[in-house]
C-alpha cells in the first residue's frame, strides 16, 4: 500500500489483522502433529523391529508394541500439556503486565506504540495518528499485537494440545504395529521397514505441503532419521537375541 494513500485507519486495520496469529497458530499445530506422528512411527517401529530381531513370538512383539504405543502417547500428551501450559502462563502474565502499564502510564505507552509503528516504516505523523486511533479503539489489543505478537483471543489450549499430540502419536504408531503383527515371520522385519519408510514419506510430504515448505528436504529428513533408528534397534535386538538364544 503506498504511504501517501494509507490513512491511519487503514494502517491500523492492516496491523491488527488476525492472519498473522492464525498462521503462527497453524504452524504450531503442524509442528506438534508432525512431531507426534513422526515419534509414533519411528519409536514404535524401532521397538517392534528390535523385539522381532530377538524373538519370533508374535505375542511378545505385540505386547512390546502396544506398551510402547500407550507409553509414548501418554508421554507426548504430558510433554505437550506442560509446554503449552507454560507458554500460556507466560502469555497471560505479559497480558496482565501490559494492562497494568496502560492503566498507570498511558502517555508512555502511547509514545511506545508510536515508536513501534515508526520502526515498521511509518513516518512520524502517520505513526502518531495511527497510534492514537489504535489506542482509542483497543489499546490493549494494539500493544499485544504490535509489541508482543500475542492475540489474547487465541491463546493455546493445553488440553487440546495434549490430546492432539497423543492422537497423532497413536496414529503414527499404528502402521509399524499392524505391519509387524500381520506379516509372516520370515518377511515381517523387511516389509515393516518398507512400510515405515512409506509412512514417513507420507508424513514428510503432508507436513511440507501444509506448511508450504520444500517437500524433498522434509521427506529426506524423516526417512533418513527413521531408517537409522530402525537399523540401530534391529542391531541391538539381533545381538541381544543371539546372546540369549
Amino acid at each position: 500500500m503506498p504511504e501517501s494513500d494509507a490513512s491511519p485507519a487503514a494502517i491500523g486495520a492492516h496491523l491488527l489483522e488476525p492472519h498473522g496469529g492464525s498462521v503462527a497458530g497453524r504452524l504450531n499445530w503442524l509442528r506438534a502433529g508432525v512431531l507426534g506422528a513422526n515419534d509414533g512411527i519411528i519409536s514404535t517401529a524401532g521397538l517392534v523391529i528390535g523385539v522381532a530381531a530377538a524373538t519370533t513370538d508374535r505375542m511378545e512383539i505385540a505386547t512390546a508394541g502396544v506398551a510402547g504405543l500407550v507409553a509414548g502417547a501418554v508421554s507426548m500428551a504430558l510433554g505437550e500439556y506442560v509446554s503449552v501450559s507454560s507458554q500460556r502462563d507466560t502469555e497471560r502474565a505479559l497480558i496482565a503486565k501490559e494492562r497494568h502499564e496502560l492503566a498507570t502510564a498511558p502517555e508512555a505507552e502511547l509514545a511506545e506504540l508510536v515508536g513501534l509503528l515508526r520502526g515498521q516504516g511509518l513516518d512520524e505523523a502517520s505513526a502518531t495518528a495511527t497510534a492514537v486511533q489504535l489506542t482509542e479503539r483497543d489499546a490493549l489489543k494494539a500493544h499485544l499485537s504490535i509489541e508482543l505478537g500475542i492475540n489474547q483471543e487465541e491463546l493455546a489450549n493445553p488440553w487440546i494440545a495434549a490430546g492432539s499430540s497423543a492422537v497423532s502419536f497413536a496414529v503414527g504408531a499404528v502402521a509399524p504395529l499392524v505391519a509387524i503383527l500381520t506379516l509372516p515371520a520370515s518377511l515381517r522385519i523387511a516389509l515393516t521397514f518398507l512400510a515405515v519408510l512409506v509412512a514417513l514419506v507420507a508424513t514428510g510430504w503432508i507436513s511440507a505441503r501444509l506448511g508450504g515448505a520444500g517437500k524433498r528436504a522434509a521427506v529426506l529428513r524423516l526417512t533418513a532419521g527413521g531408517a537409522l533408528a530402525m537399523a540401530v534397534t534391529f542391531g541391538v535386538g539381533y545381538l541381544f537375541g543371539a546372546a540369549t538364544g
